[in-house]
Parts: structure tokens; C-alpha cells; sequence
């Protein structure tokens, strides 16, 4: 099992493509993710993507894209650990802490940006 095994969902009120497209860019991975090193290894297009990780921490991470009601539930999924090997337990519990708030403030920012204000409960504009 990996020192690092970070698991979250985020329902954003907007179509997968449009989730899609937030991560398309590399330079996107390098803005989220700044320290760790991202090689696609499997793209899923409206569905996602798949990567192995290397840098800070050497791995697998996936962004998993789920068509919901109108809108779309992003998955996350990072699974790794420091390129050494298995961190000690109270040094990997303090990793898992810092990436689950990493992942959800990256969520959380789509989130602001890419539904544009739209109230709950309101159709997409245009």
C-alpha cells in the first residue's frame, strides 16, 4: 500500500468536456501540481486522464470524469510515494493531509471558475 493514497470527488455544474479541456494543457499539471513530474500514460479523453508520477513523489495519479445530472464529478486519485520508498507513518500522514487539501483547493478552483457563477439549480448559460 502506498504511503500517499489521496481519494476526492467534486460535482461541478458543468459538461465533462468543458472539466476535460481544464486539463488538457501540460502547463495546467505544472500550475496544480507544481513538484511532481506528470507522463500521460493513458487519455481517456471526456473521461479523463491517467498518469505516472514522478518527482516529490513516484506513483500513479488519474483525473476520472463522470457524467452526473447536467454537470460532471471529478475524481481524483493520487497513489504514491517519496522516491525513496514508503514513508514513516507520521511523515506520510502529514503528505496525505497536504495533497488532500491540494486536491480539493484545485477542485474547488475549477469549480469557481469553470461554472462562471451559475446558481444552483440554474441550466448552463448559452
Amino acid at each position: 500500500m502506498p504511503s500517499v493514497d489521496v481519494v476526492d470527488e467534486t460535482f461541478l455544474a458543468v459538461p465533462p468536456n468543458v472539466v476535460r479541456a481544464a486539463f488538457a494543457d501540460p502547463a495546467a499539471w505544472d500550475e496544480h501540481w507544481p513538484d511532481l513530474q506528470l507522463d500521460v500514460y493513458l487519455d481517456r479523453g471526456d473521461e479523463g486522464l491517467r498518469w505516472t508520477v514522478g518527482g516529490a513523489l513516484v506513483g500513479t495519479m488519474e483525473v476520472w470524469l463522470e457524467p452526473v445530472l447536467d454537470g460532471t464529478l471529478l475524481h481524483y486519485f493520487l497513489r504514491a510515494d517519496p522516491p525513496g520508498g514508503p514513508a514513516p507513518l507520521p511523515r506520510a500522514l502529514k503528505e496525505v493531509r497536504r495533497r488532500q487539501l491540494a486536491a480539493k483547493e484545485v477542485a474547488l478552483g475549477l469549480k469557481l471558475v469553470l461554472e462562471d457563477g451559475r446558481p444552483p439549480g440554474h441550466p448552463p448559460v448559452g
